[in-house]
């Protein structure tokens, strides 16, 4: 399958590595020549670190792929030119190229592996590459419109949009329950579902064709990620277990109506690092006096499962702007404060008020949570409370502070 070089493409497919070995044809292996030090000619943008990881792992030997799990090394590797395809999350991409180490106008095709769970992090990273060729690997391109007017204008689109004649997004196929499983423990997690759903027939599909056992099966154990074609055959033959990353949980809810299934194993991990959390939030149900607040969430219980509802609650008790009323959070002591790395100095005209606007517009901290600004000639040292560093570090990288694109890191001290 081969394609002009001057067109972006969109290429519907399941957001699973393994399945796309299409897209190796519509590549170049090595690095586009002509550049001093040569650089990747290819850049896979995706969703995290261990997605990057599967990138370099199928990527052909000639690509001389590489995955972003490491700056250090990963600086030193691109610096040197070793690299012909370099797979990460765009965060990391976004060091990279703060450190100098990525040329991206040198880079002849980005990749963008399912953007769907990602796609508004991308615009200051893409903006470095705007000859590239892009290469838009969807489950669902109608839900990145905008993005694709932006970055992929007039791509031509290859495979079955998720659409009825009518135009509207298909409805999941069948019911399923799902782990959210990392790649490594997927054999680990197949043993795991078949002893918490105490499967007597069980039918363990890793990928190609369905083929039903005799006897018929009381649980399928998905172990590889379906199409929805797939998964209509597979939920046929028994009530489907999704194994999954986390990465890919946007997906399977649009090809099935999830209910999460509980892994022993996995569980008592999550014990194990969130103890005091859970026992923060079982004393406060014990101690009662929640009926406001379960009056304010009954509206969300009819669209949302419980659950959902109070995982997303927790997930917004853990960003600096919503723990803010918590002291001991928020403030700390002199000896205590982390220091930011922000390339943005007196030449650039920037003064403390502009960094302070930054972090209360664009990242949403408090006053309480910034101390002392040192601005230096080429860049500052912002100090901010510890609970607030890596969220300083994620939402300011990017953001332009007078004409300047923003690169922040903790700075160790070295």
């Amino acid at each position: 399958m081969k394609a002009e070089r001057s067109r972006h493409l969109v290429l519907v497919t399941v957001p699973e590595v393994d399945r796309v070995g299409m897209v190796w044809d519509l590549l170049t292996p090595g690095q586009r020549p002509g550049v001093s030090p040569p650089g990747p000619s290819v850049v896979v943008i995706c969703a995290d670190h261990e997605q990057a990881a599967q990138w370099a792992a199928a990527a052909p030997a000639e690509y001389r792929a590489h995955a972003v799990t490491g700056l250090a090394r990963s600086t030193a590797l691109v610096k040197e030119g070793r690299i012909g395809l370099l797979a990460g999350a765009a965060a990391e991409l976004t060091m990279l190229v703060s450190r100098s180490a990525l040329k991206l106008h040198s880079v002849d095709t980005i990749v963008i592996a399912w953007p769907e769970t990602f796609s508004d992090s991308l615009d200051a990273l893409l903006a470095e590459a705007p000859e590239a060729r892009r290469v838009v690997l969807s489950w669902n391109p109608p839900a990145l419109g905008d993005f694709l007017e932006r970055h992929a204008r007039r791509a031509e689109v290859v495979g079955a949009l998720p659409l009825d004649v009518d135009g509207k997004a298909l409805s999941p196929v069948c019911s399923a329950r799902y782990a959210v499983v990392s790649t490594a423990r997927r054999h680990a997690g197949v043993h795991e579902a078949l002893d918490a759903v105490r499967a007597k027939r069980p039918f363990v599909w890793d990928g190609g064709p369905v083929a039903a056992p005799d006897g018929g099966a009381d649980v399928v154990v998905c172990a590889a990620l379906p199409t929805r074609e797939e998964l209509t055959s597979l939920a046929a033959v028994g009530q489907p277990v999704l194994l999954i990353a986390a990465s890919q949980v946007a997906y399977a809810k649009s090809v099935a109506a999830l209910t999460p299934l509980g892994l022993a194993a996995a569980a008592d991990r999550a014990q194990d690092r969130n103890a005091a959390a859970r026992e923060r939030i079982a004393e406060r149900l014990r101690r009662g006096d929640v009926d406001a607040e379960l009056a304010l969430l009954e509206p969300l219980f009819e669209q949302w499962d419980p659950a959902e509802v109070a995982a997303a609650l927790l997930a917004m008790s853990r960003q600096p702007s919503a723990v803010s009323n918590d002291d001991a959070a928020v403030t700390a002591a002199p000896d205590q404060w982390v220091k930011v790395f922000v390339n943005v100095g007196k030449k650039d005209r920037a003064g403390p008020k502009d960094l302070v606007g930054a972090l209360i517009k664009e990242v949403g901290l408090e006053k309480a949570q910034i101390g002392r600004i040192d601005l230096r000639e080429s860049f500052a040292l912002v100090e901010v409370a510890p609970a607030a560093a890596d969220t300083v570090v994620r939402r300011m990288t990017g953001v332009t502070i007078k004409g300047k694109r923003v690169a922040a890191k903790v700075d160790h001290g070295g």
